[in-house]
């Protein structure tokens, strides 16, 4: 049986050996090891894939008692990540992820798209996945986000993916998801944050665009970021052409970041990520 052991704690010498240690102690092969410590904040990551036979070891309760007090700890298998993408009415990174889906190329399973129009719900209805509309109109942003949340919670998904979802979340919803949210900007943050960053690109004269995958927290386009990419632009491109070329790295971007969090390799440190890839 293969799993991931994820763990962060206070830095302090010899974590490595404790933690690979208990796992020769029970018979487990390591496969593959990352570690990073982040010097600054005295803080340890590391990420294991295990190989072994689980079955009459408590793993995470055995570490916990080596290593130090306020280490977070959890242990993966190879199950699909259950995922909920919203969605509003652009097609390309909602498409991408389905795609990769039916193509197997992800390791995350879309239980449903919840959109604020019906414009998509054949694209999602092409790949089975069931889709539901909650319009926005008529109701105050907080009155919605708690109908889209509580139809999240239905499905009780282990992320929700933000597949081009152009509504700005109440503090209520990303409280109540909190750590489970990633967006996709079109934009390369900090740069142009907010709405029409393709405008505001063109209008700087800028020779790059790109595309940010982060986090939610409750600051507009701030959350840590997972992933960043970019592709060239010239003065002949308009904010038009500028926005076709960006959705591509969107797209990218946005499967990129839901298959990181599916391989479980995204650690949040603070307002920054640990990424290992």
């Amino acid at each position: 049986m293969k799993k991931v052991l994820l763990a962060q704690c206070p830095d302090q010498e010899g974590l490595i050996a404790k933690i690979t240690g208990l796992c020769f102690e029970y018979g487990l092969n390591i496969t593959r090891n990352n570690e990073f410590v982040d010097k600054a904040h005295g803080r340890f990551f590391m990420r294991t894939e295990l190989d072994g036979d689980f079955s009459n070891i408590d793993l995470e309760a055995q570490l916990e008692a080596i290593l130090p007090s306020n280490s977070i700890l959890s242990l993966h298998g190879d199950e699909p990540v259950k995922v909920v993408l919203l969605a509003t009415k652009e097609a390309h990174c909602l498409g991408g992820v389905l795609l990769k889906c039916f193509e197997q190329a992800l390791n995350i399973e879309v239980l449903a798209v919840v959109a604020n129009y019906p414009d998509l719900q054949p694209l999602a209805q092409g790949f089975d996945v069931p889709f539901h509309c909650i319009s926005h109109e008529g109701l105050s942003r907080s009155e919605h986000d708690r109908l889209v949340a509580d139809k999240i919670a239905e499905y009780n998904p282990d992320l929700i993916g933000l597949a081009k979802y152009m509504r700005i979340l109440s503090p209520e919803f990303v409280a109540r998801f909190a750590g489970r949210i990633i967006n996709i900007h079109h934009s390369f943050l900090p740069a142009f944050i907010g709405a029409k960053p393709y405008h505001q690109a063109f209008e700087r004269g800028v020779k790059i665009i790109g595309a940010t995958a982060h986090f939610v927290n409750n600051e507009l386009d701030e959350g840590p970021i997972i992933l960043q990419q970019v592709t060239n632009v010239t003065h002949a491109d308009s904010a038009e052409s500028m926005a076709k070329k960006g959705r591509d790295v969107e797209k990218l971007v946005f499967c990129k970041a839901l298959e990181l969090a599916a391989e479980h390799k995204l650690f949040v440190n603070d307002n920054r990520t640990v990424v290992f890839d």
